[in-house]
């Protein structure tokens, strides 16, 4: 548990909410000793130059999740130290950060005032209580209640646990003082009020109920959270970006405000069921006669027209792919067979106009396998459903 806790917070974190970053060092706890290994980490908030200098190659969490969740650990400490060891392991399993008052002197009116900045940083708050009310500050407020009011006053999702069989904890683990023991009940029932929470009676149940309360709460109640610094964009990158965003934005204005001044509003365009002429012309080759160059003409619908060369189009196909297509086609179609089979450039230019009028297909200048620009055709949304319905085998009646 030591070594995984210290490499954990070894672990450089960074808040997208406070853009601060998050890095580890030993820590004194509440009572003025040090807390048992290294589960001790003072949370130290430092600008991003000085981060980079002194966080080193870290840890790779084989299961790594994207974001972590910091979860600040509220609680008496000398009569809870192994329930709260519990419940940490719990919580980095879990992917979270643990963080709590009890790694500080907690008399310390300056220290109280980073304990909150910690608690701002936090995602939720959990809480353990025990048999104890904890030490009180001038005000007669214990730490343990003081941290779970700034907590709640904040809006931190609270995960409550508290020991169910109060009369059961041992004498050395309770309080002695009357006031001090209404104070605990009182507390206790404060923080019943309006929220559900967990009852234990053993350390060894907190784990159990960590992960069922967290995950569940992570889940309804999803925070900003933290991530690895070297997972998030620089500022240059993020300024880049913005700019982009915002010369995409007036691109975008101009091209609108294009379409709507060349806009043409066609009223009395063709029905696509009409028919037009197309004229082309092919070669055939006889023994002993030698190459004859013929003529054709072909009468078809704009809609016949559009099923025979659409599944061409599923995927981008060169313009000039398509007009040789086209022109095998009508002459196929036609009953006749030759080569260099081409169709009038005029007519096949009025037939793209014709189709992209129809919002049938769309054109692109792309740069082809060897670099050239080239016109491409591919079919729209419309195209694609109208080549279904035309070509689509259905079944026999």
């Amino acid at each position: 548990m030591y070594k995984n806790f210290r490499l954990l917070f070894g672990v450089a974190f960074h808040n997208k909410a406070s853009q601060s970053y998050l890095c580890g060092s030993n820590v004194i706890a509440r009572d003025g000793g040090k807390w048992p290994g290294t589960i001790t980490v003072n949370m130290r908030f430092l600008g991003a130059e000085t981060f980079n200098c002194l966080v080193s190659p870290i840890l790779h969490h084989r299961n790594q999740m994207e974001k972590r969740y910091q979860v600040f650990v509220s609680s008496t400490y000398a009569d809870l130290k192994e329930e709260r060891q519990h419940v940490i392991q719990a919580l980095m399993e879990m992917d979270c950060i643990p963080a709590g008052m009890e790694l500080f002197p907690a008399a310390d009116e300056e220290q109280w005032e980073f304990i909150k900045k910690v608690i701002d940083d936090c995602d939720y708050y959990l809480l353990i209580v025990g048999g104890r009310y904890g030490s009180t500050t001038d005000d007669g407020i214990s730490y343990t209640e003081k941290e779970f009011d700034y907590a709640v006053e904040n809006g931190l999702k609270v995960v409550a646990l508290i020991h169910g069989e109060p009369d059961d904890i041992p004498f050395g683990k309770s309080e002695k003082d009357e006031e001090l023991r209404n104070k605990l009940f009182s507390f206790r029932d404060k923080v019943m009020d309006g929220r559900l929470v967990k009852f234990w009676t053993a350390a060894k149940e907190l784990p159990g109920l960590v992960a069922l309360s967290m995950t569940k709460t992570i889940k309804m109640y999803p925070a900003t959270g933290w991530v690895r610094a070297n997972n998030v964009a620089n500022e240059d990158i993020l300024i880049e970006l913005n700019e982009l965003r915002k010369e995409n934005s007036v691109l975008q204005k101009t091209v609108n405000n294009n379409k709507a001044q060349y806009a043409v509003d066609v009223t009395d365009i063709a029905d696509i069921d009409s028919e037009f002429t197309i004229q082309g012309k092919y070669k055939v080759y006889r023994p002993g006669i030698g190459t004859t160059n013929y003529t054709f003409e072909s009468l078809i619908s704009w809609k016949e027209m559009f099923t025979l060369i659409s599944p061409y189009l599923i995927d981008y196909y060169s313009e000039s792919g398509v007009a040789s297509t086209l022109a095998n086609c009508l002459l196929e179609r036609e009953g006749k067979s030759g080569s260099s089979v081409s169709i009038n450039d005029q007519k096949f230019n009025t037939i793209k106009i014709q189709l992209e009028a129809y919002g049938l297909i769309k054109t692109d200048r792309l740069k082809t396998v060897k670099g050239n620009m080239a016109t491409f055709w591919s079919l729209t949304e419309k195209g694609k459903k109208l080549m279904i319905e035309n070509r689509l085998v259905r079944q026999s009646t």
